[in-house]
């Protein structure tokens, strides 16, 4: 058991396929360690040792030669990735209807992020890029209840085998880790960090959760003394910003970590908001 360690869920995009499961973490580890290390001094924390990093590996359970090839364009989406693309678009301010007069399912699912794109003033070649990388895990993990399962028991492992009292989970991984604090007894997790969560996005994530919401609200983990969310104004997977609307968050917290690295784990490591939250709870 390692002393003050983090467990760190990771997000979309971190599959390393044919490196083993502990290679894979240990990448993650040597990639994360200095971006928390820099996020201290960044705190005024620089006095104080960074905690070690413990990921959470579990992207081989929802990648591997049984899931259909991963899509290159937008084009290539399933109908329900494609349906789960126009959820995170409308709760990122895409109109019920295009002013057109049509549905958007009625109509090519480029014409509705060229559109979003438009308005919202962004490269609709990076918002493809982001939906092509986000959509495919997600719609994986929300539908197959093996791996989902699988996932959420490779968290509650590593959060046991280390010992930590403290979770920071970002993108998809505050999912996974949200579903695995409830499904699992870990009473020794105290506090919740979540960055660039996709937790409360309605349709698509925030109806499908197990446990299911009850009266427009997501449960709350049982062991938390603490649940932190940070979110970049202009992350477009952090939809909606504000968990409180929809969960129990003691904190909320909006810092611009970059104009176009605004989703990585590494960038919200840096930024000092997730050392201040950690610290507390390491000292």
């Amino acid at each position: 058991m390692t002393q003050h360690a983090v467990v760190m869920v990771h997000g979309v995009q971190n599959w390393r396929p044919g490196v083993p499961a502990p290679e894979a973490t240990a990448e993650l580890a040597a990639e994360w360690s200095p971006c928390l290390a820099e996020g201290y001094r960044a705190a005024g924390l620089g006095h104080i040792p960074a905690p070690h990093v413990q990921p959470a590996y579990y992207a081989h359970l929802l990648n591997d030669d049984e899931i259909q090839s991963v899509p290159t364009g937008i084009e290539e989406l399933s109908a329900p990735e494609a349906a789960l693309l126009i959820s995170w678009l409308q709760a990122a301010g895409l109109p019920a209807e295009p002013p057109e007069g049509q549905a958007w399912g009625t109509m090519p699912v480029r014409q509705a992020l060229d559109w979003f794109a438009r308005r919202q003033g962004i490269s609709a070649d990076l918002l493809a890029r982001i939906a092509i990388a986000l959509m495919p895990e997600v719609y994986v993990y929300l539908t197959s209840p093996a791996r989902r399962a699988a996932a959420r028991k490779a968290v509650a492992e590593t959060v046991r085998a280390s010992g930590a009292t403290v979770v920071v989970a970002h993108s998809l991984g505050s999912v996974v880790a949200y579903e695995a604090l409830h499904a699992f007894a870990l009473p020794q997790v105290e506090l919740l960090v979540t960055l660039g969560s996709p937790l409360g996005l309605p349709g698509g994530v925030f109806d499908a959760l197990d446990p299911a919401p009850s009266g427009g609200r997501g449960m709350r983990p049982p062991s938390l003394d603490r649940w932190v969310n940070i979110a970049d104004p202009g992350d477009l997977v952090a939809v909606p910003r504000r968990l409180g609307d929809r969960f129990d968050v003691d904190s909320h917290h909006e810092y611009h970590i970059g104009a176009l690295d605004f989703h990585t784990m590494s960038s919200y490591l840096r930024c000092g908001l997730v050392a201040g939250a950690v610290a507390p709870h390491l000292s």
